[in-house]
Order: C-alpha cells, then structure tokens, then sequence
C-alpha cells in the first residue's frame, strides 16, 4: 500500500465514521445526550451530511491512482481544500472557546477532529505523488 493510498483509506474511514454519518444519521436526541447544542432545523445539518458524503466518492476515485503509484491530483486537491480549510476554521472558533460551553465528549469531538483534518492535510502535503 502506497503512502497516499493509506492516507486516502484513513481519510474515507474518518469521513464515514466520524462526519457524514453521524450527520446523516444520528437523532437530534443523542447528539444532545452527547453534549452538541440543539441545532433546528436539522435540514442543514444533514445536508453537510451529503456534502461529506460525496467527498467520501472524491477520495475514493483517488485510490485507482494511488495504488499504482501515480498521482490523484484532483482529490489530493479536493483534500488539501476540504482538510486544510476545515482544520483552519476548527482551530480558530476552538481557540475562541466557540465550544468550551459543550459536554466533554463534543469538545473532545471538535479536538479530535481538529486533529484529525490536520494530520490528514499533512499527510497529503507530504505525499501527493
């Protein structure tokens, strides 16, 4: 397994794991049990569901490429976007205190994934060929 493909593999299982399902999928409910605000209506919420959604398909077609060693510029490109911008926007409202008000797990959610747009946006800088 090539480098760029195991980062595009680590990148989809985050995706699908820790975004666009639970935004596609988790009831209003939990989330909250789990220390989310109360977010209404939710039809903007599920729709960020989709939108990472299709980036799960982005990073997808990329494995072809990365496997046989050649380049995926276009989902790299997608990533370092979709990765870098969001890791930026995290880290700037989490040292703002946008979700010092949360419950443990959501804060550490919000670091966690911090952290995780980061290293993936590391990992396709340094290995995007």
């Amino acid at each position: 397994m090539t480098p760029l493909e195991f980062i595009l593999w680590c990148k989809i299982s985050i995706t699908i794991l820790f975004w666009a399902g639970p935004l596609l999928l988790a009831p209003g409910g939990l989330l909250e049990k789990l220390g989310f605000p109360k977010l209404a209506p939710y039809v903007f919420f599920r729709l960020l569901g989709v939108t990472f959604a299709a980036l799960v398909v982005a990073y997808a077609y990329g494995l072809g490429p990365a496997a046989a060693g050649k380049p995926a510029e276009a989902t790299v490109a997608i990533g370092l976007v979709s990765n870098g911008g969001s890791c930026l926007v995290l880290l700037l409202y989490g040292l703002r205190g946008a979700w010092a008000s949360w419950g443990w797990f959501a804060r550490c959610y919000m670091w966690c994934s911090v952290a995780a747009t980061g290293l993936i946006t590391a990992g396709l800088a340094i290995w995007d060929h």
